[in-house]
């Protein structure tokens, strides 16, 4: 019984759709008036049992069986003629509508709306700024769209009708379109932004795209007004660097002979001197001349920091005897003014991957500083650490301390906190820029905590094995942040391991 029924149903639904490709309709026309069809032929195979034998109740069966048959086949026939043109003219009245809709949108969108049809030719016209448009355009009604836009833009126009053709919803493309004469602006091209829609059919089929023009020349000159502001920074930067790496070069060789020849006469290889003011002059040229080649050496590494080009030498070295090297270095620095200072290396610490003559430039850098802002009878400490694979080196002092408000400016190059303690100082500003800029480079952190009048601790971290180093030979995407800010860090970045730390004042960490 189910396979008469299966190819019952098949002989209904050819003869169905036999008749209804001659009346006409789409696809999605034909599927539903199909489904109409189906039902009311289930609904007629029941009446034709149904009918015959409730007319043979009150007749003779000769005369049921072809009044019912014909009753029920009358029926049928109507109620398909009926419910397919009701049907049919609901989906009559969406044309109807559709054509105010696309009136208004045509009337009240911004800048310029038109039609396109599949190939790209345009149909129809409109938009808010139709007007202010089409006087200076050509005329653009039955012709194709890609005459109007400029020959380096056309492959981009054509690219986005494509797509729309292949299935896509929507696609945007910025385009030139030339003006046949220039405009008061002089502006020879208008740049412009199309936003284009594709209304396709039940079966995916594009039937025409609904394109809409804005101009957007105003954000194509704020784009290239950033570019241009930004090739003159780089510019100016190059330049800068250039300056900075010419001068010092220049500097150094003169400044080798004022050392020299300032030692041979201090050490009297050629003749005695004459009396002690005479030494004290020269102790003094040699002096000013040591510091202003730091200044040039400092000046050299800032460079080739901020230009990418300094190099890390990486190895293997114990950072214990860096540290006492340090401590050495400066301990008769800090003994004159009167200062003490102290070095802590955490038991059984490791050697670590770094540059060894970065690191060591890093802390004479931040206890020269120390010692420079920390009055007689201050303390320094030099403390070093390890945790978690990451190395910590700390330089506290009780020095003059640093407003909370000032942190954020510290480390910039040629700048220096402008107070009433600090301007009795003299320096640069260049050190702790450079110290930044190395710890960046070797991929650490750099915190500092202080309060005015109690102290200043600075916290250095990076990685024990250079992990934190990109390997030689890997391109650098991006050059290291010059001069470097202050970065996010934990609460207790400032606090050293318990037993390394003096219990002076801490503040806030910038």
């Amino acid at each position: 019984m189910s396979k008469i029924a299966e190819r019952a149903a098949a002989l209904v639904d050819r003869a169905v759709e036999s008749w209804l490709s001659r009346t006409g309709g789409g696809t999605a026309v034909r599927q539903r008036e199909l489904m109409i069809l189906r039902r009311l032929a289930l609904l007629s195979s029941a009446a034709l049992v149904a009918v015959p034998v409730g007319l043979s109740s009150v007749t003779s069966p000769a005369i049921a069986l072809p009044v019912g048959v014909a009753t029920v086949c009358a029926a049928f026939l109507f109620s398909a003629v009926g419910s397919i043109a009701l049907s049919r003219q609901g989906t009559a009245t969406a044309p109807i509508a559709a054509p105010v809709a696309e009136d208004f949108f045509m009337e009240a969108t911004a800048g310029l709306a038109f039609f396109l049809d599949p190939q790209g030719n345009v149909t129809a016209v409109g938009g808010r700024d139709k007007r202010e448009y089409l006087a200076w355009m050509r005329d653009p009604i039955g012709k194709g769209f890609v005459d109007q836009i400029h020959v380096s833009d056309r492959i981009l126009f054509l690219q986005a009708l494509d797509q729309l053709r292949q299935g896509e919803a929507t696609a945007a493309v910025d385009l030139r379109l030339e003006r046949p004469s220039v405009s008061r602006d002089n502006r020879q091209f208008a740049y412009l932004r199309m936003d284009m829609t594709a209304r396709q059919d039940g079966d995916g089929t594009l039937l025409s795209v609904i394109a809409q023009l804005r101009d957007v020349s105003v954000e194509q000159q704020l784009r290239q007004e950033a570019q241009n502001r930004a090739a003159d920074a780089r510019s100016a930067n190059d330049a800068k660097s250039r300056f900075l790496a010419a001068v010092s070069h220049e500097l150094r060789t003169p400044l080798n002979a004022i050392l020299g020849f300032s030692d041979i006469l201090l050490g009297e290889y050629f003749g005695k001197l004459e009396n002690d003011r005479q030494r004290e002059y020269v102790g003094l040229v040699r002096e000013s001349g040591a510091h202003l080649l730091s200044v040039v050496n400092t000046m050299l590494d800032m460079s080739k920091i901020e230009a990418g080009r300094y190099e890390l030498c990486l190895e293997p070295f114990d950072i214990a005897s860096v540290v006492r090297s340090c401590e050495a270095m400066l301990a008769l620095q800090a003994k004159s003014k009167g200062v003490s200072l102290t070095s802590r290396v955490q038991r059984g610490l490791d050697e670590v991957v770094a540059d060894q003559r970065a690191i060591q430039q890093i802390l004479i850098n931040l206890v020269g500083n120390a010692v420079k802002f920390t009055d007689a009878g201050g303390a320094i400490s030099i403390d070093a650490s390890m945790r978690d694979g990451v190395l910590n080196l700390c330089v506290s002092d009780t020095g003059i301390g640093i407003p909370g408000d000032k942190l954020e400016t510290l480390g910039q190059p040629f700048v220096q906190i402008q107070n009433d303690y600090s301007r009795r100082f003299e320096g640069t500003g260049l050190g702790l820029s450079l110290v930044k800029g190395l710890v960046a480079l070797h991929g650490g952190d750099f915190a500092i905590a202080s309060t005015p009048g109690a102290g200043t601790i600075i916290t250095i971290s990076i990685a024990a094995d250079g992990s934190g180093i990109p390997a030689v030979g890997t391109a650098r995407n991006d050059l290291v942040e010059f001069p470097p800010r202050l970065k996010a860090v934990p609460a207790l970045a400032g606090v050293l391991e318990e037993g390394l730390f003096d219990g002076r004042e801490q503040a806030k960490i910038a």
